[in-house]
């Protein structure tokens, strides 16, 4: 079946629509397909550009102001990304800045109630808890912070308290996509990009759902199918989706288990001799776990490799994963054959998995192994769920362990780097990476006598509340430690404001300057466009003017070397400009200066950024940019390739320049299967899932509150195979209690819904902060990303209502949810 790109995208975004979600949408996507904004008519809107707030994808938006409020958004014509279409969330995310709730003054906690305060005393307040001991102070931020806040953040943590205890909630969804490429290649980020969509002839997808994950992506490939291009797409993955919709092949694994269908691969081509041998020879090396284990492994030889593989056999494999024989040696055929142009796509099925790193490694490897690597369409690419986890979290380095631009915090020359662009005295910048994420929790929650060392944490633009795994443990039980201060910045109440003991109300989106970076290497720019309510303020002014009251009250890790600020900003004059004023905030683009600072950190791990300005004028870059003799600014699409790539050098077609090895050459690694942590058993027999649905963003703070969306997916729910339910004596919409061995939920059983979990194996969503499925999920992370497992956990369910008691309508789904209550 062919269906058009733009049929498709409308179809994503409007198939679990109600009608009033269905007439809105179609309002703003006819105004998407004027040409340009100039062509607009003048109704006495003001239209400008912006990435949208939602995923990694990076689509750009007009956004259409007039009576200084957001009252349209139209796709750009002109962003090469999404190319004049938006998803069902981004024809909606102007919405997103309009809920009744918006939190609009500070608020500090008062036994079980809030009381409103000053700036001034919250400031004072954050000032107090850094001041009663700096090393113990956390700022855990996500990859929504836009590019300057993460690095305001970065500075603030590492530059002025001297203790590295900063992490982003990215750590939750990209960190083992980050080490499978440094491991890899020695960098970060995937040498390809977009245009990859539109060059492969073979499309694999390594559990991963981009039908509704990453819709405006998926719909590059089915447009082609239109077009009469031959794709073929290929599924792998524990439960059919609506990508599995549009696949000639899939391949149902049991969990864990895509690292046995990776070696069976590599082992296939190798045994057949149909691998790229000159590719490989030329271009690559071998590695294995080292004892320890560490990140950069051990050398093995050629001979070491295929022995190694020589356990996956195709029996092997079926027993271990359940993938019939004929397919995996379809898979195997698809990379030996060079004619053909492959990509693989993956994320969180990939990346939240206690072998995450083994398992993007491996993928890697088969791209390497087979030759499929470096030409258009031949690449092996990880896409992101946040829209800056890439420019934020990755390249800023707002990780525990990292410095900016790729740098590390243990490496002696990588500190003196960043001393030196901080101006700061030799020895500020700590040696001992800081707390991951699931440790700073655990040290948060950890009583102070028995080893707790973090007694306040700072969450910006997050919500852990409801997306740590393992809530009971590493959130729920900080709230009963008396001396232990959680500090929660955000546009709207959460599970995490209900929690804190300071709330501060925070602009979003376009009610202030940001850029992003997202998943394709491309950095975008855009300028605030309205005000935020009430009291809000920008999270990057509320660092530096946490910053600025420190300096004020004497502490010397605000201070430069020379005594300055460590937040000075200059006029062209000379003059110093009071950003931390809230009235002289927007008297300078501090996003630019911020910005100009940062980049002098890109060039290290040749992530080469543009000047701000080159930004402004573009629908972002993709780095590494490079300027021309003219002056102009070039950016590269496809790295290490000689072809586009201007660091590798005439003649080598490719270089892995930040090679591990330091020769030039990608790493192929083998890496054994291992069974998961947790796996069903007689007192917990169902494997439990978690991920999203198109409707909703993460935890549904911003789409909860946009009325079409929330409407058009009210709660959550949990898929179960008919014959499970069946031997269970469950009926569709029937209300059951789930159990794992770290909590409980209740909700209602959707069968034949959206997706289609096989036997022994159900599925639950994460947005509905009335069912925290967060309660139940696994701790249990990956050795080198530090990334945990929400996969997969063993799980029950057990009957709690009579089949007629439940609502009959909307698949068996409620037709209400309860609304979150003001924090």
């Amino acid at each position: 079946m062919n269906i058009q790109r733009r049929t498709f995208v409308q179809w994503a975004a409007m198939a679990a629509a109600t009608a009033a979600a269905r007439s809105s949408s179609a309002r703003e996507a006819s105004s998407a397909g004027l040409p340009d904004v100039a062509a607009r008519p003048d109704d006495g809107t003001r239209w400008d550009k912006a990435p949208c707030r939602f995923c990694g994808t990076g689509c750009h938006v007009q956004v259409g102001v007039k009576g200084g409020k957001v009252v349209a958004i139209a796709a750009d014509q002109q962003a090469e990304v999404n190319r004049g279409l938006l998803c069902v969330k981004g024809y909606h995310v102007g919405l997103a800045l309009y809920g009744k709730d918006r939190l609009r003054t500070p608020l500090l906690r008062k036994g079980e109630k809030y009381e409103p305060i000053s700036w001034d005393k919250a400031l004072d307040i954050i000032a107090e808890r850094v001041e009663k001991g700096p090393k113990g102070f956390a700022i855990y931020g996500s990859g929504q912070w836009t590019i300057p806040e993460g690095y305001a953040a970065q500075k603030f943590i590492k530059g002025g308290l001297s203790c590295n205890h900063i992490d982003p909630n990215a750590r939750l969804c990209m960190a083992s996509a980050v080490t499978g490429f440094l491991a890899t290649y020695g960098v970060d980020e995937p040498a390809g990009c977009y245009d990859d969509l539109d060059e492969c002839n073979v499309l694999i997808l390594w559990g991963n759902n981009p039908a509704e994950m990453h819709p405006i992506l998926f719909s590059r490939v089915l447009d082609r199918r239109a077009r009469g291009d031959e794709i073929e797409i290929i599924d792998i993955g524990t439960r059919r989706t609506r990508s599995t919709a549009h696949a000639q092949h899939y391949l149902e694994m049991r969990p864990q288990t895509d690292l046995a269908i990776a070696n069976g691969i590599a082992h296939l081509l190798i045994e057949s001799g149909r691998y790229d041998k000159q590719f490989v020879e030329k271009h690559c090396a071998f590695r294995a776990d080292s004892d320890p284990p560490s990140l950069p492994g051990q050398a093995i030889d050629f001979e070491t490799y295929r022995k190694s593989l020589a356990e996956y056999t195709p029996a092997r494999v079926e027993e271990i994963s359940g993938i019939p024989q004929t397919q995996l040696r379809m898979l195997a055929d698809r990379f030996a054959d060079r004619k053909r142009r492959i990509t693989s796509l993956w994320c969180m099925g990939m990346n939240q998995h206690t072998r995450g790193t083994a398992i993007n490694t491996l993928v890697h490897g088969i791209h390497l192994l087979s030759g499929h690597f470096g030409r258009p369409g031949d690449a092996p690419t990880s896409l992101t769920g946040q829209p800056s986890a890439c420019g934020t979290a990755r390249e800023v380095g707002t990780l525990a362990h990292l410095l900016p631009g790729g740098r590390l915090v243990a490496n002696a020359d990588h500190r003196k780097q960043a001393e030196e662009i901080w101006n700061l005295p030799a020895g500020r910048v700590f040696d001992k990476p800081g707390y991951h994420t699931v440790a700073m929790w655990e040290k948060f929650c950890t009583p102070t006598k028995s080893g707790g060392d973090i007694h306040t944490i700072w969450v910006q633009v997050t919500n852990p509340g409801q997306t740590l795994p393992n809530r009971n443990k590493l959130f729920l039980a900080s709230r009963s430690e008396s001396d232990k201060f959680l500090i929660v910045s955000d546009v709207y109440p959460t599970a995490t404001t209900r929690l804190a003991d300071l709330i501060l109300p925070s602009s979003m989106w376009v009610e202030k300057n940001g850029m992003f970076g997202n998943s394709e290497r491309r950095t975008q720019q855009w300028f605030k466009q309205v005000d935020p309510p009430g009291d809000a303020r920008d999270d990057c002014w509320q660092i530096i003017a946490a910053a600025r009251r420190l300096y004020d009250r004497g502490f010397e890790g605000m201070k430069d070397k020379d005594g300055k600020f460590l937040f000075d900003v200059r006029a062209e004059d000379g003059k110093s400009i009071p950003v931390w004023n809230w009235k002289s905030y927007y008297d300078t683009n501090v996003d630019r200066h911020l910005f100009e600072e940062y980049r002098q950190f890109s060039r290290l791990k040749h992530k080469d950024l543009a000047p701000y300005d080159e930004y402004v004028k573009a629908r972002g870059l993709r780095w590494p940019v490079v300027q021309q003799p003219d002056g102009s600014w070039r950016e590269t699409r496809f790295r290490f390739s000689e072809f586009d790539d201007p660091y590798v050098e005439k003649g080598k077609e490719f270089d892995f320049y930040h090679s591990t090895t330091k020769d030039g050459r990608a790493q192929i690694w083998f890496r054994p299967y291992d069974a998961p942590p947790e796996m069903p058993d007689k007192e917990f027999p169902l494997w439990l899932c978690t991920g999203r649905v198109i409707e909703h963003w993460h935890t549904g703070t911003m789409t909860m509150r946009i009325e079409p969306l929330r409407r058009a997916m009210p709660t959550s729910y949990v898929e179960v195979h008919r014959d499970d339910a069946k031997q269970l004596g469950i009926s569709d919409g029937e209300m059951v209690r789930i159990e794992t061995r770290r909590g409980m939920l209740e909700t209602r059983v959707w069968i034949d819904g959206r997706g289609a979990p096989p036997r022994g194996s159900i599925f639950v969503p994460f947005f509905d902060e009335s069912q925290l499925i967060n309660d139940l999920t696994l701790d249990a992370h990956d050795p080198f990303s530090k990334q945990p497992d929400f996969k997969k956990c063993a799980a029950r369910i057990r009957r709690i209502a009579p089949a007629s008691d439940a609502p009959a309508s909307d698949g068996g789904q409620q037709a209400t949810t309860s609304q979150p209550e003001r924090g």
